[in-house]
């Protein structure tokens, strides 16, 4: 009896095919490389902007100053208690997504997305080294490693190392003066949490751009399942117009052109796809809206004396109009309808608010802490004094004067401990912490009273700004 070989269940795992996009030209593919050009270019030259700062701060335009806890950007100070600043970024930016995504799509990862700018230049690189398509195809099939094959894979991989480099170091420049930085780094003199930052945002740029590619926006980034929130049947995105291209076949002549429709299946769009999916099987979750197919099927319909717009920017009620027969919905009513229109209204309304906060905030503050052991103290001549601890920010480049007075219905004087008289020097950018006392006059009512409301004003003597605090006095009969 002969035995049977167990039945091996089928796999699961189907190991990822390498995308080797073909080039193409266009005005999309002219368009992502300006981005991508303008976007890089923001990235590695910000932090050699320089701004003056004073003597006590790095002249760096755009700074992320962790040790101080603070924010520059140009001539904007954020402080940590003005993280409300960064908050309504946030959710600017959040809104400008949903916004994007509503009109166009995931125009965002097709454009704009640091994974995508990044896979775009590793594959621009790729490009120069090892060539177009079919020769990248070729010599990803070679199984036999030559004297050839190792020289372009190390040319490859080594520029794709320097690009992450300079990534992770253009990083570690956001925090700290940049030129001092890149000679500490030179020179070995920098801290190790820099040069650990580096290593980090190094090895996953290459990893990410080089290798992962395409699988970074399908199986790590969680947008793509959250953006059909964000679109509904007016949202323009890439398509196919399949009642105009099927049945699609070889580029024919005589009757059998006639009942052919315009799609030639020359696989353009499917070989220029940085995400390697096919559109004319319909929208799926992987494109990424970058319209290159839209570029390599015009190139290939102007060819062959076809109408471009095969493959196109179009929604789904342009769909139902146009099988029909009625003319598409002009892209402005696609783009101007009431769920754009109100994120547009949420963003502007939370971009007002947050420059109207900038405008009106003041560069001095003050917070006052009553000392509550002992409320107050007796003095030898039965005047009662109160203490309270005041932090006075100065926001300015330079050291400033600020005089203390009080306000109240009855007769009260100021102290500052330390100081001559009722002004104190407040260094630059710093929060400076002042013990502050208030005396009330033995026979006065703000002595005997339980407690008197007053409030501490503090005055920048070189441009006269104030701001006040109200606190408690408390007297005998507390």
């Amino acid at each position: 009896m002969s035995q049977t070989e167990p039945e091996v269940p089928p796999s699961l795992y189907a190991a990822r095919e390498p995308i080797f996009p073909r080039r193409v030209s266009g005005k999309f593919r002219n368009l992502k490389w300006v981005i991508m050009a303008v976007t890089l270019g923001i990235y590695y030259l910000t932090p050699w902007i320089r701004w003056d700062r004073g003597p006590n701060l790095p002249d760096q335009a755009v700074l992320i100053d962790l040790a101080n806890r603070r924010f520059f950007f140009f001539w904007i100070e954020i402080w940590p208690h003005e993280f409300y600043f960064i908050a309504g970024l946030l959710v600017m930016a959040g809104l400008g997504l949903f916004l994007f995504t509503s009109a166009l799509g995931r125009v965002w990862c097709g454009y704009a997305c640091p994974q995508t700018v990044w896979t775009d230049l590793f594959i621009l690189v790729e490009r120069w080294i090892e060539g177009d398509r079919n020769a990248r195809l070729r010599l990803h099939r070679q199984e036999k490693w030559d004297l050839r094959k190792a020289r372009l894979r190390l040319t490859k991989w080594t520029s794709w190392f320097l690009i992450g480099l300079a990534t992770g170091g253009a990083w570690v420049f956001y925090f700290t003066d940049a030129p001092t930085l890149a000679r500490d780094l030179v020179t070995l003199n920098a801290h190790p949490v820099a040069y650990t930052t580096m290593l980090i945002l190094t090895m996953t740029t290459f990893f990410f751009g080089g290798f992962a590619r395409e699988q970074i926006c399908i199986y790590a980034c969680p947008w793509p399942r959250i953006q059909a929130a964000m679109m509904d049947e007016d949202t323009l995105t890439v398509a196919y117009r399949e009642w105009r291209g099927e049945p699609r076949g070889k580029l024919t002549k005589g009757d059998a052109a006639q009942t052919q429709g315009d799609c030639i299946d020359c696989m353009a769009c499917v070989n220029v796809c940085p995400m390697g999916i096919d559109i004319r099987d319909g929208q799926q979750m992987e494109c990424i809206t970058c319209a290159l197919c839209i570029d390599a099927c015009d190139d290939v319909m102007d060819k062959i004396g076809k109408p471009r717009g095969l493959i196109d920017y179009m929604a789904l009620t342009d769909e139902t109009a146009e099988r029909a027969g009625s003319q598409p919905t002009p892209i402005w009513k696609h783009v101007l309808r009431p769920r754009t229109m109100l994120y547009t209204a949420l963003w502007s309304l939370v971009g007002v608010g947050l420059v109207v906060a900038l405008f009106i905030r003041s560069d001095i503050e003050m917070t006052v802490a009553p000392i509550r052991n002992p409320t107050f103290v007796v003095l030898s001549d039965g005047s009662i004094r109160n203490t309270y601890d005041v932090r006075l920010l100065n926001k300015q480049g330079e050291d400033r004067p600020f005089k203390v007075t009080v306000v109240a219905d009855q007769p009260l004087e100021v102290t500052l401990e330390s100081v001559e008289g009722d002004t104190v020097m407040v260094p630059a950018d710093t929060t400076f912490l002042q013990r502050v006392y208030v005396v009330a006059a033995s026979d006065s009512g703000a002595a005997s009273s339980e407690r008197v409301d007053i409030r501490l004003w503090v005055e920048d003597l070189t441009n006269g700004e104030r701001v006040y605090k109200d606190t408690i006095f408390n007297g005998r009969d507390n």
